[in-house]
């Protein structure tokens, strides 16, 4: 009995809302903790723990983990993280106190850490010869939408509808529940070595390809620490700079940071990976700026648009980082880099995270942004002088090399 499987185009599609699910699921309780905050009395220190725990598993997985899909395929790589991630979500949509939110938030980080870097390679697989620069394009634009639809229909939900700590997880968990549906029937392709069995290893990056991985994990780990400032503290600041108590206001005021980034994803898809990563830190280091500006001066515009081009700045960096990596990293390879690259923006987004959180407890919330931007500045301005001293030609076949094609008649990639 032949098992269906899905065409390219589909399959393509499938793995774009894998990457979505990414940062859905990250995003997915930031309306809630006010609400959590308010009914379990907890302050901004358990909070922001809850939040980095996620990031914490999230680099555990990819230390242990990060080459899987390398050796047992993309497709079941994926299926084990979308698993992980329903039954985190599961444990929010049913949690009664905040031990539950920790325990959902750790297997959140498993689903994570097992989906992000396989789906990113399986997009880039799926697509057509010669398309890194779209196949990047389209894994920034998927992190945006989940992005924005776990600020908006979180927001909303939060507001207006009953249980409002429940009702969207319970929404996530159906629509993770049809991605994990629908990725079941990627094409089921075998690896070029089939005698390789997976074993434990290090993360490692080939001596050739370490300069270029420098440059763009730089650049995205960058680009990521922007999560602790718009998930963690972002919905307090919002809340008080906006001046509503209304969830689905404060979400879409958040929400111009992933629509922003969605949007320039799209339309920056042919800029080079050194003009784009470069572009990315200055307008980073220029939201940040913006953003201590409109917390000092309790300024809802300059608020909002220190968020809309710290969001440009994030698809930039992100963008730029992961094009680079798409054009050179080796097929057979590929899922462990991209593993690597996702393991220091976790690490960094964790680290922040926590300490931000502290911060914000015995000191205030504005010293937790100053400090905060100032870090991202700073990283930011790292990415300029390693993008400046770098020199990154991409190669003749555009990383199409051994791309995933399911009418290939001797496919070269595992899914």
């Amino acid at each position: 009995m032949t098992t269906r499987t899905l065409g390219q185009r589909a399959s393509f599609w499938v793995s774009a809302g894998v990457v979505s699910h990414t940062l859905w699921t990250s995003a997915a309780p930031a309306m809630v903790y006010p609400v959590y905050a308010a009914e379990w009395h907890l302050t901004h220190t358990v909070t922001t723990a809850i939040f980095a725990i996620y990031p914490i598993v999230v680099v555990s997985v990819l230390v242990a983990f990060g080459d899987v899909s390398d050796t047992i395929g993309r497709r079941a790589t994926m299926l084990l993280g979308l698993t992980a991630s329903l039954l985190g979500v599961l444990l929010f949509a049913v949690a009664s106190n905040v031990i539950w939110l920790f325990a959902g938030r750790a297997l959140m980080g498993v689903g994570v850490g097992l989906s992000a870097a396989p789906s990113t390679a399986a997009v880039l697989e799926f697509s057509a010869a010669g398309q890194s620069k779209r196949a990047s394009s389209i894994t920034t634009a998927a992190q945006a939408v989940g992005f924005t639809l776990a600020l908006l229909i979180g927001g909303g939900l939060v507001e207006y509808a009953p249980l409002p700590t429940y009702l969207s997880f319970w929404l996530l968990f159906i629509v993770l529940a049809t991605l994990f549906a629908a990725t079941w029937f990627l094409p089921r392709h075998t690896v070029e070595s089939p005698s390789r069995r997976w074993r434990f290893r290090m993360p490692s990056i080939p001596p050739e390809f370490r300069k270029t991985f420098a440059i763009s994990s730089t650049a995205v780990t960058t680009a990521y620490v922007h999560g602790v400032m718009i998930l963690s503290l972002g919905a307090q600041v919002a809340h008080d700079l906006v001046g509503s108590a209304n969830a689905l206001t404060n979400g879409a005021a958040l929400s111009l940071f992933p629509i922003s980034f969605g949007v320039v994803g799209i339309v920056a898809k042919s800029l080079p990976s050194r003009p784009a990563m470069t572009l990315g830190a200055l307008a980073s280091a220029v939201g940040m700026g913006l953003l201590v500006v409109s917390v000092a001066q309790h300024q809802l515009v300059i608020f909002l648009t220190s968020t809309a081009i710290s969001g440009m700045g994030y698809s930039l960096l992100f963008l730029g980082g992961l094009a680079a990596i798409n054009a050179r990293a080796p097929a057979q390879q590929r899922g462990g880099i991209l593993s690597a690259l996702y393991l220091f923006a976790y690490l960094a987004l964790g680290t922040v995270a926590i300490v931000l959180g502290v911060i914000a407890t015995k000191w205030g919330l504005g010293l937790a942004i100053k400090l905060g931007a100032g870090a991202i500045a700073l990283l930011s301005g790292v990415t300029i002088l390693f993008s400046a001293l770098g020199s990154l030609k991409a190669p003749a076949d555009d990383g199409a090399s051994a791309r995933c094609n399911s009418e290939s008649p001797r496919p070269s990639v595992c899914l």
